[in-house]
């Protein structure tokens, strides 16, 4: 009985810190209203948090219909979020990419295919070896027709693979930009062990899975 105790009690303390320090100021954001980035010079903007940024960056730009994707963070509480504070997972924010893309050759609800497609979707508060609320997954939306389409996927991959799946979906509210040295990580730093390691074949696993989405080989 007592190890049965123990065992529901770490199982709920980890359920709940998948709500990444669920506090009065967390569930504001989680309940406000979302804010629609207007399109500019017709491109638009969608953001995902899915582990380390590093490596959601260097995936998402493999997309054709992608410009670029920008690391920073997201979904939190906390004005002026740097990367030293992030990482205690005190500020509420997890790492995420900011996507800016032509509807005209990708969807959002394709992008969402992406998100879904480069991630373990059932891992909780992390991706691979990065673990943390900082390194949660979350699906942020600006309007309910981007609402609708992330729940309808999430239920559906949910009954696919028969497990809960961890991403959460917010409100998207604001983007902080992260430091210089960590935009285009990837593409910069090959030889770091990390990127050869955990991000280099994340990217390829992801590129084997969606052949039909990817940059011809002259775009970049």
């Amino acid at each position: 009985m007592i190890k049965f105790l123990s065992i529901l009690t770490i199982s709920l303390l980890f359920s709940c810190h998948n709500q990444a320090q669920v506090n009065p100021k967390q569930q504001a954001v989680i309940n406000a209203n979302p804010v629609e980035v207007p399109l500019q010079d017709g491109k638009a903007r969608a953001y995902f948090a899915s582990g380390c940024f590093w490596c959601v960056e260097a995936v998402y730009e493999s997309v054709k219909g992608v410009d670029e994707s920008i690391s920073g963070y997201a979904g939190g509480f906390t004005e002026n979020p740097t990367y030293a504070a992030s990482n205690t997972g005190k500020t509420g924010h997890a790492e995420t990419v900011e996507i800016i893309y032509d509807p005209e050759l990708v969807s959002f609800s394709e992008l969402v295919d992406v998100y879904f497609g480069s991630q373990n979707p059932t891992q909780v508060n992390g991706q691979g070896p990065d673990h943390g609320s900082q390194y949660r997954s979350i699906i942020f939306y600006q309007n309910e027709a981007q609402k609708q389409i992330i729940e309808q996927k999430k239920a559906s991959l949910a009954k696919k693979l028969d497990a809960p799946i961890a991403a959460e979906v917010y409100p998207f509210q604001k983007f902080w930009l992260a430091e210089d040295y960590h935009q285009n990580y990837e593409r910069l730093h090959p030889e770091n062990p990390y990127i050869q390691k955990v991000s280099i074949p994340r990217l390829q696993k992801f590129k084997s899975k969606f052949p039909a989405l990817l940059k011809d080989k002259t775009q970049h």
